[in-house]
């Protein structure tokens, strides 16, 4: 099943796409992103994670005998900011090598 591999390659390929994988994650949970609705009424920034740690709302934004709408926009804010976090997530993760198709699966 491994005639020819060299697991200690193997390994050290592995080893490596686990250290990349790492601090990919962790350059990820320092950066921020921002999402906004309502034409910017309503600012959302979270981190890289997806957690939030700001949120703006214009007073533009506040009408109390209509807090559906407020809360709309906020959800939709967050959504985005979430959104973009998610998307660079994906993008920074380190591609998964190609395995040689006599590996044995």
């Amino acid at each position: 099943m491994f005639e020819g591999m060299d697991m200690n390659a193997l390994l050290a390929q592995a080893q490596q796409m686990q250290d990349d994988m790492m601090k990919a994650q962790e350059d990820q949970a320092n950066r921020r992103f921002e999402g906004s609705s309502g034409g910017g009424l309503v600012t959302a920034t979270v981190s890289g994670l997806g957690d939030l740690l700001h949120l703006e709302i214009s007073p533009d934004a506040w009408d109390p005998d209509d807090t559906e709408t407020l809360s709309a926009l906020i959800i939709a804010a967050f959504r985005a900011a979430k959104e973009e976090a998610d998307g660079a997530a994906q993008a920074s993760m380190p591609q998964m090598p190609q395995l040689p198709k006599d590996f044995g699966f």
